[in-house]
């Protein structure tokens, strides 16, 4: 039963990091733009466009064949004023090689690279107008491809005018797909832009490889692989003829597996795009999407149904696992896994899921470096240590019992999924005491399962509950008893993360009770919409905020949440709830919470194009988002910003810390920078 405790913590990180972006990731923004004309004759002028490459970083070539990845392009809006004069060249001379991923001839720049259009002046001045795309990739991953747009003064006379601005310092920073470029600080409000190090990125991946390798202990345990272990290693030890070459066979398969995982992990990427997946991961179609594949996977985990890939592929993978030699290893270790899909299916799947989440190119291959190297250990150190097969425990029905097991919580996982469409539309179907109303059903059903009350159709009876079982069910059941009280509005801060805001509460003796009242403010805009916990008195737009503020002659504090936010619901439970950090927010601040995920629509008038990411504006969330992103230059949640009443941070904002002292004295010090700028 440690596996099934292994198996529940393993789930709940996975799905945690499937949903919900990394709290400390920031805008990463490795290339700069700079736009001039340089003078060639009284009609000829180049127009210079420069790119400066952060290290580590690379830009591709204008000149890549199709199918390999987005090399850099111009487009010039045509005018009358000018006319175009060859084609765009580029200095100094790209860096090329073989790249066995795309199976064809890259070619890139690094550090920095200039490229120029000769134009012919039929005008005294004009301004060339045009967008560039590009795509910048480091070692460990690569940015979605971003759209940058110039304007480019051109005159007689007039040399290195940069685009956008009256000094040659200028830059434009590269716009993307998925995010916001940074601002300079000089158009940020002075806070400097927090780039993510290689040591953060270097975490990402180390966590997406734990998450896989925990994953793959679980599909080691399910009925598909377990019992295979006996047979695999006997295979190896009587075919080989001898101990060394048994070993050395044992060794080559597990090689094999891993091989065969990360290929797919690597497939995944090629296929869809770290980028694509990654933008999906936060839209409502992938949510619903995801919500019923896990309801799917679960309720084949309980026995419904199997899901498994077509028998002709099997048996043609298993027909050339006789041959001899590595071939024949190779194909054996395929076979695992086409066999083993009903069980490894859905575990795989969520894997993926947390990888290319974290926008990370390499993640999925990483993931699956995890995962299978979880799987083919133990079958290389039984071949080694055969030994060890006296130890195993034997199959039997406590197999089935972890599958059981699974099934129970991908189910329960999968209405997080629904809770986060249901808040970011307004839906108001599944509110926090109906969302806890579900989960202590099915956690209620799983503990009586596993006493034996409850049997599915491919259980076996069983005559007694063991001591690992029984104290598994005792810790659901448990489980299942604390989320009781919830049902009338207690916070259940362990799980605040996992559930509905406490605002989505129909029936709420708890808050009614510990709550002080506050005066709502009337008349606030979007008050209808969104909720503040613990009798907060906030508002939902910034610029009404702001207009407050002054008249209450109070700074703000600037609430960067979203719906699916887990580290925000955290703060709210954990931080915000303690009587001095409520007091002064009560007291002391006017808060302003500015949901960046939110899909209601914007009123007609109100919808804009930005100029900072050239994306059209349409609802809340996009909004607040560009807002947090263009000013502050980042667009991680939680975000807090202690500002004065002309929008400038009075200290450095803060994020994600459930130290409450340190959330007091950062509460605290913006009141005594407020008063002196006062």
């Amino acid at each position: 039963m440690k596996i099934l405790l292994a198996v529940f913590a393993f789930f709940l990180s996975i799905t945690a990091h499937a949903q919900f972006a990394d709290p400390n990731a920031k805008i990463e923004d490795p290339v700069k733009w700079s736009f001039r004309s340089e003078k060639i004759s009284a009609t000829e002028f180049d127009l210079v466009i420069t790119a400066t490459i952060d290290n580590g970083w690379h830009v591709y070539s204008q000149f890549i064949e199709e199918g390999g990845p987005i090399p850099t392009s111009f487009k010039f809006t045509p005018s009358n004023a000018y006319k175009l004069k060859g084609a765009v060249s580029e200095s100094p001379k790209a860096v090329s090689a073989f790249d066995k991923n795309f199976d064809m001839q890259i070619a890139w720049h690094k550090d920095k690279v200039e490229f120029k259009q000769r134009i012919v002046l039929s005008a005294q001045k004009t301004t060339v107008v045009g967008m560039l795309e590009f795509m910048v990739c480091n070692d460990q991953k690569c940015l979605p491809p971003a759209e940058v747009e110039f304007q480019i003064a051109v005159a007689g006379g007039d040399t290195n005018v940069p685009t956008g601005a009256a000094t040659d310092d200028s830059v434009i920073s590269s716009v993307s797909d998925t995010s916001a470029a940074i601002l300079s600080p000089a158009q940020n409000n002075g806070i400097t832009p927090q780039i993510t190090s290689p040591a953060e990125s270097e975490s990402s991946l180390w966590g997406i490889f734990l998450a896989g390798f925990i994953g793959g202990l679980a599909a080691f345990f399910m009925p598909c692989i377990y019992p295979m272990i006996p047979l695999t290693v006997s295979f190896f030890t009587k075919k080989s003829g001898s101990r060394a070459k048994g070993i050395q066979s044992a060794i080559i398969y597990g090689l094999s597996i891993i091989f065969v995982y990360v290929a797919l992990g690597l497939l995944i990427t090629l296929i869809f795009g770290a980028s694509a997946l990654n933008e999906a991961a936060s839209s409502a179609t992938f949510n619903l999407l995801f919500f019923a594949a896990l309801i799917v996977f679960g309720i084949s985990f309980l026995g419904a149904f199997e899901i498994t890939l077509p028998s002709s592929l099997v048996n043609k993978m298993d027909e050339k696992s006789n041959q001899s030699g590595f071939v024949g290893l190779f194909f054996m270790a395929f076979t695992l896994a086409l066999v083993s899909f009903s069980c490894t299916g859905p575990i795989i799947g969520t894997l993926l899921v947390d990888a290319v989440s974290k926008g990370s190119y390499l993640g999925p291959a990483i993931g699956m470096l995890g995962f299978s190297s979880a799987l083919a250990i133990p079958f290389t150190l039984f071949a080694i240590f055969p030994s060890w097969l006296k130890e195993m425990p034997k199959s039997g029905g406590w197999l089935n019992t972890v599958k059981v097991s699974l099934g129970f919580l991908e189910i329960a996982l999968a209405f997080k999924f629904l809770s986060n469409v249901d808040l970011a539309y307004h839906w108001n179907i599944l509110n926090r005491d109906i969302f806890l109303a579900i989960w202590i059903v099915i956690f209620g059903f799983w503990g009586m399962y596993l006493l034996g009350k409850i049997r599915l159709s491919h259980d076996n009876e069983i005559g007694f509950v063991a001591l690992p079982r029984l104290f598994f069910a005792m810790f659901i059941l448990g489980f299942t008893l604390y989320m009781v009280p919830g049902l009338w509005g207690a916070p259940l801060k362990p799980l605040s993360a996992w559930l509905p805001p406490q605002t989505t509460q129909d029936f709420d003796l708890y808050s009614n009770k510990t709550s002080t009242t506050s005066t709502e403010t009337p008349g606030k805009k979007y008050a209808g919409l969104f909720h503040a916990p613990h009798g907060l008195d906030a508002f939902y737009d910034y610029e009404e905020g702001l207009a407050y503020a002054k008249s209450v002659n109070k700074p703000v504090l600037i609430d960067f949440t979203g719906w699916s936010c887990v580290n925000c619901r955290k703060m709210e439970a954990s931080v915000w709830p303690d009587p001095v950090v409520l007091k002064k927010l009560k007291e002391d601040y006017v808060l302003i919470s500015l949901y960046v995920d939110d899909k209601t629509e914007l009123a007609e008038s109100e919808k804009y194009t930005s100029t900072f990411s050239g994306k059209k504006i349409k609802t809340i969330g996009q909004k607040w988002s560009d807002f947090q992103a263009s000013t502050f230059g980042t667009n991680s949640q939680p975000y807090y910003v202690l500002a004065g009443h002309d929008g400038k941070p009075l200290v450095t904002p803060q994020a994600f810390n459930l130290d409450i002292n340190n959330y007091i004295n950062f509460l605290s010090s913006g009141t005594l920078a407020f008063g002196r700028k006062e």
